[in-house]
């Protein structure tokens, strides 16, 4: 069941309207993206998580713009029907309204990403409203922040309090109001979740926030079994990582025993070149064997 249209920020919103739920997942290759779009998932997110399971950081902060840039180009290539969004990274929009939109357009441009995801605060309702009037979609991620863990002090639930939860809807008011075309609420209550879907008019997708949003999204990585502990909100529906190491395992028996390569592995000449090539390999070796000898008397 491949994606039969363009998934768009359109189909989005009209998914709101519908009631229909979209599904979304965190891809970060070609290859995983082409097989999520054969399967019918038909939004992307290309995660700054890929600092953590692709490269190994404890925090998703390390990971560039050109490195963000290239994984969103390769997510895009293999599923052109999807609808991909692209994280901007730590560092790239917050010196300036002038650097947010200089590095977000360099990630449009050169991803071919249909819309880009900031972790967002109040104070980038003017960075928002200029991409909205440059012409880019912008998904405003609230709640968990993790490019803000240290601030945040560590991996929390967010809106824990009255006056918390409260801020919260407020800000996704302002941000909805600036121009953000999509909001991404990340470990949060589902009464807050509600309360914020309820007071927009433009598509929430949840991670870990309820039934009440729009969408949802789960690490990949997380949901097929690949991470060590998955969080509480994703639904680990597959243990992939067990059939892999029996791969590897396997190959590494067959490579130590010399199992493989067998025949049926090689590459094989023409039967009249490869005799041409053993006579003239034959005629080197002796008169690389008489020459030797003739030093030798």
């Amino acid at each position: 069941m491949s994606i039969p249209t363009k998934f768009t920020i359109a189909s989005l919103r009209a998914a709101r309207v519908s009631g229909r739920k979209v599904a979304m997942l965190t891809c970060y290759d070609f290859t995983t993206a082409r097989l999520m779009s054969e399967a019918g998932i038909p939004m992307l997110l290309v995660g700054d998580s890929a600092a953590n399971v692709i490269l190994g950081h404890d925090t998703t902060l390390p990971v560039s713009l050109d490195f963000m840039i290239t994984i969103a180009g390769a997510v895009k290539r293999g599923a052109p029907q999807a609808m991909v969004v692209a994280d901007m990274p730590f560092g790239s929009y917050h010196q300036s309204v002038r650097q947010g939109v200089k590095n977000v357009v360099q990630m449009v441009q050169l991803s071919g990403c249909d819309c880009v995801k900031i972790e967002a605060a109040a104070s980038h309702a003017k960075l928002i409203a200029a991409l909205a009037d440059a012409g880019v979609a912008v998904m405003a991620h609230l709640g968990l922040r993790p490019q803000s863990v240290r601030l945040l002090g560590g991996y929390r639930f967010q809106g824990r309090t009255a006056a918390g939860a409260e801020q919260m809807v407020e800000t996704a008011q302002l941000l909805a109001k600036a121009g953000a075309a999509a909001l991404l609420l990340e470990a949060v209550p589902p009464e807050v979740s509600k309360a914020v879907v309820d007071s927009t008019q433009v598509p929430v997708i949840g991670c870990g926030a309820g039934q009440a949003c729009h969408g949802h999204v789960v690490v990949s990585h997380d949901l097929m079994g690949l991470t060590p502990k998955a969080p509480r909100f994703v639904p680990v529906l597959g243990d992939m990582a067990s059939p892999e190491k029996a791969v590897f395992a396997d190959y590494l028996r067959l490579v130590e025993s010399g199992e493989y390569p067998s025949n049926e592995h090689n590459y094989e000449m023409p039967p009249d070149e490869l005799a041409k090539f053993m006579r003239r390999t034959e005629t080197g070796a002796n008169n690389i064997e008489r020459k030797a000898k003739r030093r030798l008397s």
